[in-house]
């Protein structure tokens, strides 16, 4: 196992400032973080996965120790196969903080080797949620403070498109 790789999984739907903020302090710590795209069929998702791939490797082109990949199934097993030893999380609140915690007491039950590293999200992105985003931005609210460039320009060719 490589303590260098650390996972970090979401749906990254869409990608945040919040989530960016965790990946920077991630780097800071690690040598390289996977951005692992979690490929879950039960949420409603408004990007497809390859979607959310494609965006993401154009916001992390520029940096080789970033990497953009897609898992199904047990995510010990991923990061297993990945031959990493971290999974990498945000928490904002307390409220994130119960189930979190649940997930990552399973993870390590199904698999010793692998611990969870919660990072606090930084104070002016502990309100940040994708969901909010997704909201803000369909009733034509400014979401330039809450995503990368990128991001915001795909969220409204989407929005367009629906």
């Amino acid at each position: 196992m490589n303590r260098h790789i650390a996972i970090y999984p979401g749906s990254f739907d869409p990608f945040t400032n919040g989530h960016m903020d965790i990946v920077r302090r991630g780097l800071e710590i690690f040598d390289t973080v996977i951005i692992a795209v979690a490929n879950n069929s039960e949420k409603n998702s408004l990007f497809s996965v390859p979607e959310r791939v494609e965006i993401l490797n154009k916001l992390t082109a520029d940096n080789p120790r970033l990497r953009v990949e897609t898992f199904d199934g047990l995510l010990v097993n991923y990061v297993i196969a990945k031959k990493a030893r971290v999974i990498l999380r945000g928490l904002r609140a307390v409220t994130d903080f119960e189930f979190e915690f649940q997930l990552a007491q399973m993870n390590h039950t199904v698999c010793e080797q692998v611990e969870t590293l919660f990072m606090m999200t930084s104070p002016n992105f502990a309100y940040l949620s994708s969901s909010i985003v997704k909201e803000v931005g369909r009733l034509g609210g400014d979401i330039s403070k809450f995503v990368p460039p990128l991001v915001k320009e795909e969220l409204f060719k989407k929005f367009a498109e629906n």
